[in-house]
């Protein structure tokens, strides 16, 4: 069963990465990554490694980071964090269009990801390992697509049109509720309010209590007061650790 969840998931990701991989996006949007596709090997490492069982808790994040997930292939994918406590690395290719101020080099990246260094952080220092970690939690993002400007700005699935939010979020949605039917987690907790609000409405219908913890980016006010002790209060607070 464990190996047939992770198997589940593997099919789940392929889906998805397929079904925003035919989007088309207008400007402001120039660049669109894909890791899915060009950091599909470490990707599928992550679901092989940590999807195996049913889960407590399902956390969600928004999108990827120039620095975390499009370059490893992982939600909140700091190089260090993924190579050095999960345990992976492997061989991440090149998107099409890259843009010359957001190139992707894999695991040789030297930049670290500020968001991923507090996320695996907080999930270190309180499990210890990944393995206990992921033994009750689960981590998944939302959407897959990073989003670029002609300057290389990141911009976020919110700030998409109308009809393109349409398009990817319906896809993202039914990725998300079959992880959810698979994993039977209790709760599904959003990385910040976009997430929160997007498993509020792909979730209505689910036996599933949706939370929210603040987004550990420093470009959250609040997550750069003590982030680590905000998330403890909230999953205190819903019962999910003492």
């Amino acid at each position: 069963m464990p190996q047939d969840s992770a198997a589940k998931l593997v099919r789940i990701a392929r889906e998805l990465s397929r079904q925003v991989g035919s989007l088309e996006f207008l400007p402001p949007i120039r660049h669109v990554y894909n890791p899915l596709e060009y950091a599909w090997k470490p990707h599928r490492l992550y679901l092989e490694l940590y999807g195996k069982s049913p889960k407590e808790i399902v956390l969600v994040g928004m999108n990827p980071g120039p620095w975390g997930m499009a370059q490893t292939g992982i939600p909140f994918g700091d190089v260090e964090m993924v190579r050095g406590w999960l345990g992976i690395e492997a061989e991440v290719g090149k998107p099409p269009g890259e843009h010359p101020k957001r190139r992707i080099r894999g695991f040789a990246c030297p930049r670290r990801e500020v968001s991923g260094t507090r996320f695996w952080g907080w999930a270190q220092r309180q499990f210890g390992t990944a393995e206990r970690f992921f033994a009750r939690f689960f981590v998944h993002n939302y959407c897959p697509l990073l989003f670029l400007d002609a300057q290389g700005r990141n911009l976020t699935p919110e700030r998409l049109r109308t009809g393109e939010r349409e398009f990817l979020f319906d896809a993202c949605d039914r990725a998300l509720r079959r992880m959810t039917d698979l994993m039977r987690p209790r709760f599904v907790i959003g990385v910040g309010r976009f997430a929160e609000r997007r498993a509020l409405e792909a979730l209505a219908s689910a036996a599933v209590m949706v939370g929210r913890i603040p987004h550990p980016s420093p470009a959250n006010p609040s997550a750069n007061r003590g982030w680590e002790d905000q998330v403890a209060r909230e999953l205190s607070r819903l019962g999910i650790l003492d």
